[in-house]
């Protein structure tokens, strides 16, 4: 958030446009690979820059040279503040692997590798889907089902065996979209009823909220959730 807001804020300044605002991030811009969130939120103000290329400098305002901008602002906010894990996601993450889940992170973000090693838990994911993954295999990112769709396939687990847990628009539009067990959104400043709307089956303020219902599946349900699959 803080790296579209220094990308966005001068820019929508110098174009005279509304000025940019968090609620501009979570509907036009969260969960979205790096280059449609420009154009949706350009799309937003009713700009046109021409698309240009990606390798286009970030000093070009052109659609790649703005999402290459807000890369640099990243690197920049990145090395700045450093990345500290929400704890009660922490403390979800705890309890279901203590309960035998596997688990994958499904990100549109190139930089989520970098960003779970800062956060110190990159060994906690046996698997990574990526913006680098999606645009070698060429998957089309969030809001479509793709991606979690492939994190599934990589822990060899039906989506139906599977949950999405998501606190952006577009993420729970794409675990809608797919055959998943359960779609859990985590209102993080989206709100409660635009997530239920968008096909969040439960929604949640914090994920810990989760782990009595996690503990109590433990109790009663196999540990190993490859077991009806192989």
């Amino acid at each position: 958030m803080h790296a579209w807001s220094r990308l966005f804020t001068p820019f929508l300044e110098a174009h005279g446009a509304e000025p940019y605002t968090d609620a501009d991030y979570f509907s036009y811009i969260d969960g979205k690979p790096r280059y449609d969130g420009v154009r949706s939120l350009l799309e937003s103000r009713g700009i046109h820059l021409p698309e240009g290329d990606v390798t286009d400098t970030p000093d070009l305002d052109t659609v790649h040279g703005l999402g290459n901008r807000k890369n640099r602002a990243f690197n920049e906010t990145l090395a700045e503040e450093g990345v500290e894990a929400y704890p009660a996601s922490l403390a979800f993450l705890d309890a279901v692997q203590r309960a035998g889940c596997l688990v994958a992170v499904v990100s549109s973000s190139k930089n989520a590798p970098a960003v779970l090693e800062a956060a110190g838990i990159a060994d906690r994911f046996e698997v990574v889907v990526d913006g680098q993954v999606a645009a070698r295999e060429g998957l089309p990112g969030k809001p479509f089902p793709d991606t979690y769709i492939r994190g599934a396939d990589l822990l060899r687990l039906p989506t139906t065996a599977c949950a999405v847990v998501e606190d952006a628009e577009s993420g729970v539009r794409s675990g809608a979209a797919g055959d998943f067990g359960l779609v859990v959104g985590v209102d993080r400043g989206v709100g409660r009823d635009v997530l239920a709307r968008l096909g969040a089956d439960v929604v949640v303020d914090e994920l810990d909220e989760l782990i009595p219902a996690v503990e109590r599946a433990a109790a009663t349900e196999p540990t190993n959730p490859r077991e009806d699959t192989e």
